[in-house]
């Protein structure tokens, strides 16, 4: 293994992690495809109708599974995103560090309470 002498002493080497990332990261954006299909065609089949017409779409869960779906996928997607963006560009490791835990709590909160939304419409409440 090749490492600088600065490296070795910090310690700095694979964490063994990047092949795993790059693929979730790619497994999330191919299933994104199909799902943001699904929502434009829900956007424009819904485009006009009655806020009933529209709520009763949203029950149905033929539309709920895949809304939920669209949700949690392009939550995690955005996760994996932030993660790399602020790893490359954030210099500073505490800095870097906060950054990485507030992307993550924002991203949960975001997942959390679009699912909570779909959820409570899905349910009839």
């Amino acid at each position: 293994m090749m490492r600088t002498p600065l490296g070795r002493v910090r310690g700095l080497g694979s964490a063994k992690s990047g092949t795993d990332h790059f693929w979730r990261q790619r497994l999330t954006g191919l299933a994104m495809v199909p799902l943001t299909v699904f929502m434009v065609l829900l956007i424009v089949g819904v485009q006009g109708d009655s806020y009933e017409a529209t709520r009763s779409v949203l029950e149905s869960p033929f539309v709920a599974v895949p809304l939920l779906a669209v949700v949690l996928v392009s939550c995690w997607h955005m996760k994996l995103g932030m993660q790399v963006i602020i790893e490359d560009y954030v210099h500073g490791e505490g800095t870097k560090l906060a950054a990485l835990i507030a992307s993550t709590f924002f991203c949960a909160l975001v997942a959390l309470a679009a699912a909570w939304a779909v959820l409570k419409i899905s349910f009839g409440g």
